[in-house]
């Protein structure tokens, strides 16, 4: 019995196969309707803005809930402090960014959370400081 509805229901794998051939696309490019870009061109275009930095649901979070804004000028310094970082062969980096401190997996370039001026400024899990 369980051959018999096997034959009789193509697999998934069969079926995306299929979609994607009627469509024109290939299983590992998605183009964007608007820009005409594939998701792996926008993540690139969005990371060199970033100077590479990517920024965690949790960083972000915390950077909209505790109010704080980064001009273009800190975000460098921020980069900057960051490929000091990786230099000094430090995997998960405090960085000093004028009264601003971030947690950042240097291997990945992520910014894994954001604390402003008031803010509790205890600091665990990390091996190694830079200061801009």
């Amino acid at each position: 019995m369980n051959q018999l509805q096997n034959s009789r229901y193509p697999s998934i794998e069969q079926m995306t196969s299929q979609y994607l051939e009627g469509t024109g696309k290939s299983k590992t490019t998605h183009v964007s309707r608007e820009t005409g870009l594939s998701f792996q061109q926008i993540l690139e275009e969005k990371q060199a803005q970033t100077g590479g930095l990517r920024f965690s649901k949790h960083a972000n979070e915390r950077l909209a809930s505790r109010n704080i804004q980064l001009s273009e000028e800190q975000r460098e310094r921020l980069s900057g402090g960051v490929d000091k970082a990786s230099q000094k062969g430090i995997r998960d980096s405090l960085v000093m960014v004028d009264n601003m401190a971030f947690i950042v997996n240097v291997t990945n370039r992520t910014v894994i959370t954001a604390v402003g001026e008031g803010d509790d400024k205890v600091f665990t899990n990390i091996d190694g400081a830079i200061i801009t």
